[in-house]
């Protein structure tokens, strides 16, 4: 059983909008804290969102501050990220992550997270 199942990317035009979705299943299920990571061609995966799963509280990366937005289902294990006024350098594959640890310090740090989707692709079109 795959433990994170992304869904919700595709192809947009500069300044629209997209939601994805994070099926959590599993050994994923129960993890602390969750997030959005990214990864464009010749670029390291880079932070963009993350949310405390008990309490709701959320943290984002500064280039998407105020655009982007993570949210989670509590009952249906389910994450999401709405992204509002996209922009071609958000263009990459998406991945959805869980850290069962939990370490506040480590929330922006993809090494922490022991769980990963397969990825969903979004392309922002100029």
């Amino acid at each position: 059983q795959v433990p994170l199942v992304e869904s919700g990317g595709g192809l947009v035009q500069a300044g629209g909008s997209l939601r994805l979705s994070c099926a959590a299943s599993g050994r994923a299920i129960g993890a602390r804290h969750m997030g959005w990571f990214r990864q464009s061609p010749g670029k390291e995966r880079e932070f963009v969102a993350a949310i405390r799963w008990s309490s709701g509280h959320t943290y984002y990366a500064d280039s998407v501050q105020g655009r982007f937005a993570i949210s989670r289902d509590k009952p249906k294990n389910m994450l999401y990220l709405q992204m509002n006024s996209l922009k071609p350098e958000d263009t990459a594959v998406y991945y959805c992550a869980a850290d069962p640890e939990g370490i506040l310090s480590s929330i922006r740090t993809a090494a922490a997270y022991d769980y990963w989707g397969q990825g969903t692709q979004v392309t922002v079109s100029s």
